[in-house]
């Protein structure tokens, strides 16, 4: 007999206009804003490898959390897809959220600790378009990224100038979104369709293992995220090691940047014993250590990505203008 499950026809879900945000499109950096000046060798090289990779063809992949857009840097982001410096974005669930909140009613973000205490956290009903996205991207047979850039560009968002999703889409470059199954707020809707998430995200994946295929001589950057980069990036990457062993090809010589807060040490370039408690810090040993260590490089830039974002983009638009 099946176990019992929730009734989310029960639920009661208020619009949008009711919830207060933490950000507005007006809190959204412009790309001449000034931003604390901040050194970093690393980070100048890694500005050096991305234009480099994208000149010669090879492909720069960023994977990406929620907090970039929630920082108000999103125009970064569009900026160098614009140009041509990125050519794949991967984000969580959240990424798609936020990044769609944002085209659609220009505000997004939420207390936590305010709405949960009242169970009204995530449950705003426009927010549930997400799984509208999941639904048709499954009946067109394509993925949740590139069904949701598609509907922000179709739809009447009166923001969509500044949404990643809309000009990934506008310029044919992968965006893929990479869900895990209650992590975001619209898994809480009563339109939650798992199958549709899970068919739609897992294209996605398979989208991404493509790109990561190709990653000899390329770069991947790891914006902000712990769990789904790390994750998706090191399983798409066996995938795509498998097949170009039966082919007599490599994919070793790739640069790799992760962007975060946690302070490592200034050797990060070995992996952490399993007694430190930095082992479990996925970044560190799987894109800085265990992926590259057959031929590749990696880097690591810890500062607020309000910092180190805006400074990559006038790196590397220094670079090739």
């Amino acid at each position: 007999m099946p176990y019992p499950i929730f009734d989310r026809s029960r639920l009661h879900l208020l619009p949008l206009n009711q919830r207060e945000h933490d950000v507005a499109v007006e809190d959204l950096y412009q790309l001449d804003d000034p931003v604390p000046p901040f050194e970093s060798e690393a980070l100048a090289a890694v500005a050096q490898r991305v234009v480099a990779a994208r000149q010669r063809g090879a492909p720069v992949i960023l994977m990406m959390g929620a907090h970039p857009i929630k920082a108000g840097l999103s125009r970064f982001v569009i900026d160098l897809l614009q140009r041509g410096m990125i050519s794949h974005i991967a984000g969580n669930g959240a990424v798609a959220i936020h990044d769609t909140e944002l085209a659609m009613i220009g505000a997004t973000s939420e207390s936590v600790s305010r709405y949960i205490r009242t169970g009204q956290f995530g449950l705003w009903q426009e927010s549930g378009v997400i799984n509208e996205f999941a639904q048709e991207a499954t009946a067109d047979g394509i993925g949740l990224g590139e069904a949701a850039g598609r509907a922000i560009n179709e739809r009447d968002f009166p923001h969509k100038d500044i949404s990643i999703l809309a000009s990934a889409y506008q310029l044919g470059v992968p965006m893929t979104i990479h869900v895990g199954i209650g992590y975001d707020i619209v898994h809480e809707h009563p339109n939650c369709d798992g199958a549709a998430i899970g068919a739609s995200s897992y294209r996605d994946f398979l989208v991404l293992a493509h790109s990561v295929s190709q990653l000899e001589g390329g770069v991947l950057l790891n914006l902000g995220t712990s769990v789904m980069g790390p994750e998706t990036y090191l399983k798409a990457l066996s995938m795509a090691r498998n097949v170009a062993e039966q082919e007599g090809r490599q994919i070793r010589h790739f640069s790799t940047a992760v962007f975060d807060l946690i302070p490592l040490p200034d050797d990060y370039h070995y992996q952490p014993p399993k007694s430190d408690p930095f082992y479990y810090f996925r970044p560190w040993k799987t894109i800085l250590v265990r992926t590259v260590a057959d031929g590749g490089e990696s880097f690591y830039i810890n500062a607020d990505h309000r910092v180190t974002l805006p400074h990559l983009h006038r790196l590397i638009t220094s670079i090739i203008e």
